[in-house]
């Protein structure tokens, strides 16, 4: 019998797994694909911790499956750490189906090996988490979220004491860990009720909210402005049926915006996002009940969060319509605008670093350039930025300014490590404010942008490849790319080659392939870390727009044909 089967076996056999369960796995009995697909590996940590399909199986989320990585995890802790008990954990999650279920089991695993759980009472965002462990001087977290996959996943990522996510090599020390516990036997549980007895459930809520808030308020770089001029900006705003509206709304008429128009059929936590069936913001589909509303308002921009609200997309009225940022963009204007205003009050630290990841766009390093700042490079994963503010803190050299990744996460203070996409809505609302009391929209200052620094034009290229057969594929990508590189692409010559899985530029060790190219151009290739999906960035310079996009789209098809 196959491995596989005989796990399948093993699940229906064990008095450890419920019958609910069992009645699940018995409907797939004669689907020898389904089975295979359910049981061939254990979910693994990727950039984004665990995620997967929600279902019964060992390649699923599940309660067997969180219990498992909690018991792992913990274990982990109480190695490292023999104050890990007392210093505890803090749990947060999103609106996804099951997400309380499998926070209140995550729990349920650290308090029933004596580690106290800090719970929040209901959904919460993923950036709060980041804040919660560090105000609460946890040694770990967890938010179960997946962030902004289709409503058939769910996920968990994994914290540490920093409030960053777990980077490498700890990940993979953790999945030794819960590779080591059996998933019938070797997860230990205590009921809430006991646990709150002996003190080791502890709900937390609207305090941690307000201490939070308290912090992304103090964001705002031109509180006289936002005064004077945040009640002119018309916005609409949509959690996309997540958990961005209390937070976000909050943080927006708190601070002076007293337009702010909710999406009413997107206001709701709703793990079936029935108006977003890909609940991304990196998406303009999303915004489709957005700008029915701003249409009627007259709203100057539209701002989308994702379900665990970490990501954030914008929109700004034009002559022509609404246009939709990408990430790069918006990265760009927010980078802009800190280090312009820092420049101005003479806060602008001699030391002073950005960050950005080895996908995002190269304008942010000629930014930077101008304003004498460092521009750090890191990989993938919002984690690897949240790491450069720790180092800055332990070695005493460098104060961090602003980071930002392609996909729509920005982070401007410390008081988190992760992307917080509450912060970064009220930035870009700061800046639409101060821009539309001079007469010009965000379009106006990204072309301003353009014109000083060149056009910079980068696209995204995702393929998805489902399944078993899907995981070959994609090696099968990146081993031609990597044993066969050609020496141009797009008419581009290729300059320099990095393979970030040989551990380069002082980086971790990634499956990630960059390709420079001249006149200003690139393009890299990696796996996604929590989705089947291989990922083909591309970035180019030209002299004007239209030389940029016939640059890039030239590029994208020699590349990916």
């Amino acid at each position: 019998m196959s491995e596989y089967k005989e796990k399948y076996q093993q699940w229906l056999d064990s008095p450890a797994i419920d019958e609910k369960t069992k009645e699940e796995l018995r409907a797939i009995a004669g689907d020898e694909k389904e089975i295979e697909e359910r049981f061939y590996q254990d979910l693994e940590f990727g950039t984004g911790g665990l995620r997967g399909i929600i279902a019964a199986g060992t390649n699923r989320m599940n309660v067997y499956t969180v219990r498992r990585a909690t018991q792992g995890l913990i274990n982990y802790l109480l190695l490292k750490d023999p104050q890990a008990k007392e210093k505890g954990i803090a749990i947060a999650y999103d609106s996804r189906h099951m997400s309380d279920v499998f926070a209140r089991e995550t729990a349920a695993v650290a308090n029933g090996n004596g580690v106290k759980a800090y719970v929040f009472e209901s959904l919460r965002p993923t950036p709060e988490l980041s804040f919660a462990i560090r105000t609460l001087g946890c040694k770990s977290g967890v938010v179960i979220t997946a962030s902004h996959n289709p409503s058939k996943y769910n996920g968990y990522k994994a914290y540490w004491d920093d409030g960053c996510q777990v980077p490498p090599p700890m990940d993979s020390e953790i999945i030794d860990e819960v590779d080591k516990v059996d998933l019938f036997d070797g997860v230990t549980v205590m009921p809430r009720e006991e646990a709150e007895k002996k003190g080791l459930y502890i709900e937390i809520g609207a305090e941690m909210d307000d201490l939070f808030l308290k912090q992304v308020k103090s964001m705002v770089i031109d509180k006289e402005g936002v005064k004077q001029h945040g009640k002119d900006l018309k916005i609409v705003y949509t959690p996309l049926h997540g958990t961005g509206r209390m937070p976000v709304m909050r943080a927006l008429t708190e601070s002076g915006f007293t337009q702010v128009y909710l999406v009413p059929s997107q206001a709701e936590p709703d793990g079936d996002f029935p108006t977003a069936p890909y609940p991304n913001p990196e998406d303009p589909a999303v915004f489709k009940p957005a700008i029915e509303l701003a249409d009627r308002e007259n709203a100057d921009i539209l701002i989308a969060t994702d379900p665990d609200a970490d990501r954030m997309g914008v929109m700004v009225k034009t002559q022509e319509g609404y246009r939709h940022f990408t990430g790069n963009m918006t990265g760009v204007l927010l980078l802009s605008y800190i280090l312009e205003a820092r420049k101005k009050t003479g806060t602008l630290p001699e030391d002073g670093f950005v960050v950005k990841t080895i996908v995002s766009t190269e304008m942010a390093r000629a930014i930077a350039d101008h304003y004498g700042v460092e521009c750090k490079e890191v990989l993938t994963g919002f984690k690897f930025i949240g790491q450069k503010i720790l180092e800055s803190e332990q070695t005493g050299k460098g104060q961090y300014l602003f980071g930002f990744e392609e996909s729509f996460g920005y982070l401007c203070g410390t008081y988190a490590r992760d992307k917080d996409s509450v912060s970064a809505a009220l930035l870009i609302s700061e800046m639409a404010a101060i821009y539309k009391a001079k007469g010009m929209t965000l379009v106006d200052a990204l072309e301003e942008l353009y014109k000083q620094y060149g056009y910079y034009k980068e696209t995204l290229v995702s393929m998805t490849f489902e399944g078993l057969e899907g995981v070959a594929k994609i090696r099968s990508i990146m081993d031609e790319m990597r044993q066969n590189p050609k020496e141009s692409y797009g008419g581009l010559k290729v300059l320099e080659v990095k393979d970030y899985s040989k551990g380069i530029d002082g980086l971790p060790k990634s499956n990630v392939l960059r390709f420079t190219l001249e006149k200003n151009s690139w393009f890299c290739v990696r796996p996604s870390g929590t989705e089947p999906k291989v990922k083909f960035y591309f970035g180019v310079k030209g002299s004007t727009a239209e030389e940029a996009q016939r640059m890039v789209e030239t590029l994208q098809r020699d590349v990916t044909e």
